[in-house]
Formats: C-alpha cells, structure tokens, sequence
C-alpha cells in the first residue's frame, strides 16, 4: 500500500524499534497512544545539551547559562511556530495534565456557584478530574456532552448557556479516535462568553494544527507523544486570557519583585514557569518538532489515516471483534480501540505481548467513556509514522491466534465460573479443568489468564481494570507456538 512516508528510513531513526522482545521476536510498536518511540535525532539534543550545554537557563550570566537560555527559548519559538501561535503565548509545563490543572487552578477565583462547567464524555481523566475538582472547590455545576453509539461526540448546543464559564474538550480521543468538531464548540462557547481548553494531546502529534482557526482560548499537548522526551508538557494560551490568570506554583523566576512584605509576578509564560527551565527536555523536544516539520504533518496525517483504514478493514473481517468508535476514517484518528468477544482485553495483550506486539489494555485513563460504549476495557492499538502495514496485518493474525488460543482452551457454552488454580509439576490448570498457558516462574506480570467466559463478566473486567486480580502461580514459561 502507498504512504507518503518513506517509512523504511523513517524506522531507522528509531533505535528502540530494532531491538527484539519477549520470544525473540521483533518489537511491532502499536501503542504510541501513550508514549511515542524516540528517533536518535531527539536523543543526540538531549546529550549534547548535557554534554556542551549544561547551565542553568536564566539563571547565569556565564556562556553555558546563556547557550542553555537560548536553546530554552529557541525551543518555545519552535512550538509557537508549529502550531501557529506566538511565543510568549507558549507555556512550558510537566505534562498536559499539569497544564490543564494550571488552567483550572488559576481559574478558581473566577468561578461562582451557579456557574456552569462542560466537557464531554470523551475525555481522558486528565481533562475531566481537575474540572470535576474545580466545581467541588467553587460550587459550580459540572456538565457534558454525551456520546454517540459510534462514539462520536452529540453535541448539544442548548447545553451552553450564560452561565458556561468554560468549556474543555479534547481534540481527538484516546478510545475512539474521534475528532470532535472543536472549532464549532469554541464558536458556540465564544458567543455564550465562554473559554475553551482544548486537550490535543492526541491531536497535535498527528494532524496539523493552527490555533488561530481552532480559536481555541487554551490548547495542551505532551512532548512525549510527539517524538519528544518524557517530562515536559506544552500550555498554549491566549496571551489575553494568560495574563488574567494568577500564578499556579510560585517560587523562583517566576517573581518580578519580592520582599518580606509580599511579591509581584512576571508576565506570561515566566509567571508559570517557576523553578530551574528544564532545558535539556526542551532542547530534545524541539528536535522533535524538527523532525515532524520535515516529515510535513499532512503526510503524518495522510500516513495514519491508510493505516487506520487498513486496521479497520483488517479488524472488521474478524468475527468476534468489535471496534469501539466509527468504521471509517472521516473525523477520526489513529486509535483503534477494540474487544474480542470470549476473550478479555488482559488476555489479547497478553498473547499479543507474546507475539512480539505491544498494545494498550485497560480503560486508557477514559472510564466514563468505556461505560458509555457498553464495556469495561478494551484493547488498543495506536499508530505513528514509523508504522507499517505489514504491521496492522501482524495485529489482525494475533487477533485471530488469540481467538484460536482460547476457544481451544475454554468452551464458552459449559464454563461459565471464576478459576481457581492449581499447580502440578509444570503445569497449572484451573478448577474448571482448563489449563493455563505457560510462564516462567520468574516472571512479575500480574495474571491475565481467567478463562475467556469467566473474564468477560462484569465483576472480573472490573477488578482487572482495576488492578485488583489475583498473582497466578505460574510453572515454568515456554514460547508459544507461531500464529498459523
């Protein structure tokens, strides 16, 4: 199939996607969902940063302070630049969760009881508990959009009023892959007085993104699900609206004068940038964000979307798995979220794992959204540009290889109980007789092998989701025989 990535060359930036995993197989990378895979680009600006660079920015007036300032500040203009923005509206945090409780922190003051606070029943946790939060500490009423069937978003516009103070939505989902219609909700916001947060976390590492047309009030994104490192997060904000906003962490560089009797605070971005800049993380985010630019992110986009059509395809032929989200790409992004009738998601990761293939299982931080879909969990496999093809059919054979691991194992018509187990020698079998698959004795990973039927219960996915199963004993581990 065509792409319009050179997506062989692409893969050999990537050291971490040559290196061989459980049974010597090869690592197939499909859960950049949670945390994307680094090219060597990104990790040569972080040594040489530590290496020829190390000051402390803002903080010297020696060569290597000021070398470490301007590599801090070149990397905001960067992510200005990217997403249409200027720089001084470019707030470097932690994490995009830190950003948005720094925007709904900051917010407490303004908002009253009787006021209104909307999101939707899409969002990830981290752009649904700090609101949540934010009406306990102010009296506010919280309220949402709800989904579809398809998972799309139903968007309501009777339930924006006058007294909507803000609205926080995410750019695209981590479940469904869906885009909401974000600029026409910050319309609908804007003429009620509202602001709009919008949560791209999973939106800015694949599509392109002005702000300007979104017209969003504030926008957050991670640098680690876009090629960046771990650790450092992105707030964009009006200039206007930041400015209104009182600090949310104080302490140095963020002060303008302080005294024993009080202090005065700088303008944005400084004002929410308390404490030593962490330069060398934006130095390698900043690559990052070279590294896409070359690409060009409507061939990131474009790449995605083949992908992601192709994985539906592949998954829609499968009998037995059911996609939680729409079936075609229109409005939709690269997560493809999906269950396995008579096997739970714990299993499929399992196997998959085995198989060389890593995927997201559990409720993906989005709870509520699973409950509204009609399940507990799902599987989950998310795509980048370093994804192939030959890739997304490896998923669909594990799919169907798990199937055929199960169904040998447990007859979904005459077991219909929770497991116990037993060890004999090398093997472990269940009190409903059904043996277990493998495992070394030395191995930490919780237990994910209930039968099929036993597991797909209400009161089993919950606990498992929850990280409350029992540790199997397992007996020793072999490799599994190769999917057929």
């Amino acid at each position: 199939m065509s792409t319009p990535l050179d997506v062989e060359a692409i893969r050999k930036d990537f050291p971490a996607l040559s290196r061989l995993v459980r049974n010597d197989r090869p690592l197939i990378y499909l859960d950049s969902g949670a945390t994307s895979q680094k090219p060597v680009q990104v990790l040569d600006a972080e040594r040489e940063f530590y290496e020829r660079h190390n000051g402390a920015a803002h903080r010297g007036a020696h060569l290597l302070s000021e070398e470490g300032t301007e590599i801090y500040e070149g990397a905001r203009a960067k992510l200005a630049a990217f997403i249409g923005a200027d720089e001084r509206e470019i707030v470097f945090t932690k994490s995009a969760t830190e950003s948005i409780n720094l925007v709904a922190y900051a917010l407490t003051s303004s908002i009253r009881p009787g006021d209104e606070i909307l999101i939707t029943e899409s969002e990830h946790h981290a752009n649904l508990v700090p609101w949540q939060q934010l009406a306990l500490r102010t009296g506010a009423t919280l309220r949402w959009f709800t989904v579809l069937p398809d998972g799309r978003l139903d968007v309501d516009p009777a339930l924006i009023t006058e007294h909507t103070k803000i609205v926080a939505v995410t750019g695209q989902s981590n479940v469904t892959g869906v885009n909401p219609p974000v600029a026409e909700i910050t319309r609908l916001a804007h003429e009620a007085g509202a602001l709009v947060l919008c949560d791209g976390a999973q939106l800015v590492p694949h599509h392109p993104v002005d702000v300007a047309a979104l017209d969003v009030d504030f926008l957050v994104f991670s640098g680690h699900k876009m090629l960046g490192p771990l650790g450092l997060g992105v707030l964009y904000g009006k200039y206007a609206r930041l400015e209104a906003l009182p600090p949310f962490l104080a302490g140095g560089d963020m002060i303008e004068v302080v005294r024993m009797e009080g202090s005065t605070f700088q303008p944005p971005p400084a004002r929410f940038e308390t404490g030593v800049p962490p330069a060398p993380l934006a130095a390698g985010l900043a690559a990052a964000v070279d590294y896409l630019t070359g690409l060009g992110m409507d061939n990131v986009a474009a790449h995605e979307q083949a992908l992601t059509a192709h994985a539906i395809d592949a998954l829609l032929d499968i009998q037995g798995v059911r996609i939680l989200g729409p079936t075609t790409t229109e409005n939709r992004g690269g997560a493809v979220a999906f269950e396995v009738d008579g096997v739970h998601p714990h299993d499929v990761g399992q196997v998959l794992d085995d198989l060389g293939i890593a995927v997201r299982t559990g409720h993906h931080c989005a709870w509520p959204l699973h409950r509204a879909l009609g399940v507990q969990s799902s599987a989950r496999a998310t795509f980048y540009v370093y994804n192939t093809h030959d890739e997304v059919d490896a998923l669909a054979e594990g799919i169907r290889y798990a199937q055929r691991f199960f169904g040998a194992l447990c007859s979904l018509s005459r077991c219909t109980r929770r497991s116990s187990w037993t060890t004999t020698g090398t093997r472990t079998t269940r009190d409903c007789g059904t043996p277990t698959m493998p495992r070394s004795t030395t191995s930490t990973r919780r237990a994910a092998t209930r039968c099929g039927c036993a597991s797909r219960s209400r009161t089993s996915a919950a606990s498992r989701s929850s990280r409350t199963s029992p540790t199997t004993p397992w007996a020793a581990r072999s490799a599994r025989p190769a999917p057929r």
